[in-house]
């Protein structure tokens, strides 16, 4: 599996679920090409009090935890679990760099690697996804880079993972689902469980990631499994 992953950002709640995505996914060494739309801008500012310029991107304004040695031991985990070493560093970078590094790639930049299939990749995760981007994707409109690499990773067969964050679920976005899935993508609505030794509201963020990986085949224990006794370290 090639070890670039597609993230993008849309403007639906659950940021939280996606800066612990980005981080899980650089701890675990894998190249990042991250889009964030306009309405995904606003919702980080809203949710996560960031301020974050598409225009002029900086990474550390998503105040992740990256680098050779993450402060959490969980991400210290999924390092160790995925046999990357701890002497390589993650950067912002604009061309494609080694291993671990973050790509941005602007919502309007349809020159963008991730536009095309001949750009391999090991999936495209969008999170949050909102009703919006789903309608975008299922309808194949690609208004905007999100919207076509979602539908490069569908017609190349790979891996296409929706966070749908809403509630209630009205008809029209209960039958987008449908042909999203129908087309190839998995739908995994950030729907945390409980049963996982609770106890903070970041156990239920890790929930969600966990799943995540989980479809990308990206080994991590950032939740108890079910049926497993409690755990008593990361």
């Amino acid at each position: 599996m090639s070890r670039n992953i597609v993230v993008a950002l849309t403007g639906a709640s659950g940021m939280p679920y996606a800066r612990r995505l980005l981080e899980v996914l650089s701890a675990a060494g894998h190249d990042v090409y991250l889009s964030v739309s306009s309405a995904a801008q606003a919702v980080i500012k809203q949710e996560l009090n960031l301020a974050v310029d598409l225009d002029a991107f900086d990474l550390a304004a998503l105040r992740l935890d990256v680098g050779p040695v993450p402060k959490d031991p969980k991400l210290q985990h999924v390092r160790a679990m995925t046999g990357r070493s701890d002497d390589t560093s993650n950067v912002l970078s604009v061309g494609s760099g080694a291993s671990g590094e973050f790509h941005y790639c602007h919502y309007r930049d349809q020159m963008s690697p991730i536009a095309s299939g001949s750009f391999l990749t090991g999936g495209m995760i969008v999170c949050p996804c909102s009703g919006g981007t789903l309608s975008a994707i299922v309808h194949g409109t690609s208004a905007n880079l999100i919207h076509r690499a979602a539908e490069v990773h569908l017609k190349e067969g790979r891996k296409l993972i929706l966070v749908v964050r809403e509630t209630p679920l009205s008809l029209v976005h209960i039958d987008n689902m449908r042909r999203a899935a129908e087309a190839g993508a998995v739908i995994l609505p950030a729907s945390p469980a409980f049963y996982h030794d609770i106890e903070l509201v970041s156990d239920l963020i890790d929930y969600i990631v966990a799943r995540i990986c989980d479809q990308l085949g990206i080994p991590n224990s950032l939740i108890r499994r079910w049926g497993k006794a409690k755990r008593t370290n990361p």
